[in-house]
Order: structure tokens, then C-alpha cells, then sequence
């Protein structure tokens, strides 16, 4: 796992705040966060052999991150120490479930191209590179290019939304946006003409996430919209964290992209089930007991 660490501060309110709005909130929240963090934990809680690729500050939410990931069997030989502190997410979450985000990156913007090539015997080795866009752009595309000359799979989280360069698409195998990153990565195309755009870029799997509608699946044999796993939501923050673990997990085991697919539907609708994020990253039990396949 390539990505970011934030601590996650969370407020629940009735309401979202308008610009120039103050609104009281109801509770708050702490907790580790950061859409590659929680693709790493997701991913070892659903039985994944995970080794996290990034960066924390020398400050106290550094610490709480690494102890966080010793908890959870994560590898962190690459999880640098820099100097800037570690990125902080600023998140509100109204009773629809609905949430407004904003992120300082702080360390994660020093996982440079140098620090994902330290890291090279370990991309080269593993099943599947996940990464996301919280880290500098060209940091992902080198992992990518150290996972595509091996043999591994790579799979794009594209979030946030920001332009990708050119020579990214012969590197990809498999893109997750959902349907704002997709707009932004292919323009106000119908769905999905413009998911077909983004396979014909490099013949990808792309897999656009839709919320409560499922997901949009375009591949090789054409395109499918595969219905959400139905669940009552209290909090949506890292359901698409959730289901691009179970996605990644699915592929390094060797399962078809449809039952891939499922195993992410699964964990993301656990994830909404509960406030926070990390309460909402099943275990594979969990997901078994309470969202059979």
C-alpha cells in the first residue's frame, strides 16, 4: 500500500455548514485516517498481507499511527519519519450521513520518488500496488512503473481528483474513481461513455463507485452495473476506502474481478454502518456473518 496517513477529526452535526456558517455539532471524533491508511488497515483486518509505503511527522499523531499499524500487522519498514507534520483531516458529517472534508497534508507531501524506490523489492514482490492521489502524483507513477516491469497488478484509487499524466495509463490495471473523479478525469460524458473512455487509455478494469447504486464495472467482456450491498448508513466516510481494500484483497487472491467486486461491496456497506472510519473496516468474519456474499 502506497498512500497517505492523516488523523482524522471528525464532528457530527444535524447539518453541514453553509460558507460563513457555524453549526454545533453533537459529538466528536479521533481517529487514524488518510484514504491510503485506511486501505491499509481495511485491508489487513480482511486477511491481506499489507506493508504501508509512506510518511508521518515526529509529533504525537506520527506515533499513534505507528502503534495503530503494529496493532493491525502492518508492515511499516517504509513508513518514514520527516520533518513536517503528519497530515491532519478536518471532517464534518451531518445526519444524512452525508460529510464535507478538508485535508493538510503535511508529511505526506514528502513521499518522494526517492522514498517509494526505497521501497522497491517489496513493490516488485508483492500481488497488488494500491495508491491514491494524497501523495505527490509522480511518486505513484514510479511505484507503478517498479510494479509494472514485475508482474504486479497496479490498482489507482484516483482521490482527490487531480489531472494524471499521460504515461500513467500504461501502467494501470485496474482505476476506482467514483463518479466526480471520473467526471474530472474524463469530462461530463454519460457514466458510461466515460468509463469505456478511461479503458480504452490503457485496456483497464475501471470500476466507478456510485454510493447506494453499486458500482459501474467496465472490462473486458463490456459493461455492468453491479447493485450495493444493502445497509442502514449512519457515517459514509471511508466506504470507498473499504471497498477499494476488499477490491484490492479480492484481486491479490486471485478471485475473479466479480467476486472481487463483491468482497469490496461488502466492506463497504460494513463501513457505513458505524460512525468514524475505523470502526467501519470489517474483519473477513465480520463481513461473513453480517454481509454473506
Amino acid at each position: 500500500m502506497l498512500g497517505s496517513f492523516n488523523m482524522d477529526l471528525v464532528v457530527l452535526a444535524p447539518q453541514l455548514p453553509e460558507p460563513g456558517e457555524t453549526v454545533l455539532g453533537t459529538e466528536f471524533l479521533r481517529g487514524p485516517g488518510g484514504k491510503g491508511s485506511n486501505q491499509a488497515i481495511a485491508a489487513a483486518r480482511l486477511g491481506g498481507e499489507v506493508a504501508f509505503v509512506g510518511a508521518v511527522g515526529a509529533d504525537d499523531f506520527g506515533d499513534e499511527a505507528r502503534r495503530q499499524y503494529e496493532e493491525e500487522g502492518i508492515d511499516t519498514t517504509f513508513l518514514l519519519t520527516v520533518d513536517r507534520p503528519t497530515g491532519v483531516a478536518l471532517i464534518m458529517v451531518d445526519d444524512d450521513a452525508e460529510n464535507l472534508i478538508a485535508v493538510a497534508p503535511g508529511a505526506n507531501s514528502l513521499v518522494t520518488p526517492d522514498a517509494v524506490r526505497s521501497a522497491t523489492d517489496a513493490i516488485a514482490g508483492a500481488d497488488i500496488l494500491v495508491g491514491q492521489l494524497e501523495i505527490p502524483v509522480e511518486s505513484f507513477l514510479t511505484a507503478a512503473r517498479i510494479a509494472s516491469e514485475a508482474g504486479t497488478t497496479v490498482l489507482l484509487n484516483p482521490a482527490p481528483a487531480a489531472p494524471l499524466p499521460d504515461d500513467i495509463w500504461a501502467v494501470l490495471d485496474v482505476i476506482t474513481p467514483n463518479e466526480h473523479e471520473l467526471g474530472s478525469l474524463a469530462g461530463a460524458a454519460p457514466i458510461e461513455w466515460a468509463a469505456t473512455d478511461l479503458r480504452s487509455r490503457g485496456d483497464i478494469d475501471v470500476v466507478v463507485t456510485r454510493g447506494p447504486t453499486g458500482v459501474l464495472w467496465t472490462g473486458a467482456n463490456g459493461t455492468r452495473q453491479i447493485p450495493a450491498v444493502r445497509a442502514v448508513a449512519v457515517d459514509t466516510t471511508g466506504a470507498g476506502d473499504a471497498f477499494t481494500a476488499g477490491l484490492a484483497v479480492g484481486i491479490a487472491e486471485g478471485a475473479s474481478m466479480e467476486k472481487s467486486i463483491s468482497l469490496g461491496l461488502r466492506a463497504g456497506a460494513h463501513a457505513v454502518t458505524k460512525p468514524g472510519v475505523l470502526d467501519g473496516l470489517a474483519t473477513r468474519s465480520e463481513l461473513d456473518r453480517l454481509f454473506p456474499e
